[in-house]
């Protein structure tokens, strides 16, 4: 899916419309256009990627190194932000809506209604075996 089946790709080439806030080599960022909080930014690599996966390390660095440069901007801009959430949703189970990666910006404040929900079972910590079986899949996994 790229072009204009994307529309993060349609904005990166000109055909659609978004109001730019920064943009180099790899990444552009813009306005959210459904945003949790007056600032919301999406930061978007100018490759379709449609996962973290999909980027290489370099360019997955830089967006986030961006995404920290536009979290302090946003703090100094006069908006409302008291806090600062990083996001990225790896995947629709996870919250992807755009299947071209993307990483939000999202300027925070006490009493913005904007949280995450836990399942009951998050309060229940698990036991140190339980998390070092998964902590070894995952180290077996990396290589």
């Amino acid at each position: 899916m790229t072009g204009s089946s994307c529309v993060f790709c349609a904005i990166l080439q000109g055909q659609a419309e978004a109001s730019l806030v920064y943009a180099d080599e790899r990444v552009v960022a813009f306005m959210d256009i459904q945003p949790i909080n007056p600032g919301h930014l999406l930061v978007v690599p100018r490759l379709h990627a449609p996962h973290l996966a999909d980027l290489d390390p370099e360019t997955g660095g830089h967006l986030f190194q961006v995404g920290m440069r536009l979290a302090a901007a946003v703090r100094r801009s006069g908006v409302r932000c008291e806090g600062v959430n990083l996001f990225l949703a790896d995947g629709a189970p996870a919250g992807q809506q755009v299947p071209h990666l993307h990483l939000h910006v999202v300027p925070r404040f006490r009493g913005d209604g904007f949280g995450f929900r836990f399942n009951p079972d998050y309060f229940c910590r698990p036991d140190r075996a339980a998390l070092e079986k998964v902590a070894e899949s995952i180290r077996r996994a990396m290589g």
